[in-house]
């Protein structure tokens, strides 16, 4: 799957934008995004502050860290063919 353009960020201050009546048409326009991102967006960081998004952030890097861990350890229990 693509990757945005916009870090969490950007995106929560796009999104406070259209909170301080800015409609969503004129913010895609404006940020050049089409409207199914940009709901995307709403329902999944709507109402987030910057703080709350780095936080998630960092939950699933430390998730991610945990499972490459667990896959190391099961890799290295293999013994190795000759």
């Amino acid at each position: 799957m693509k990757r945005s353009g916009f870090s969490e960020e950007q995106i929560i201050g796009i999104l406070k934008e259209n909170e301080a009546s800015i409609s969503a048409k004129e913010l895609c326009r404006r940020h050049g995004m089409s409207d199914p991102s940009f709901y995307k967006w709403k329902a999944k960081f709507g109402g987030m502050g910057v703080s709350e998004a780095a936080v998630c952030g960092i939950w699933k890097l430390k998730k991610l860290v945990a499972d490459l861990s667990l896959d190391k350890m099961a890799l290295e229990d293999v013994p190795e063919k000759i």
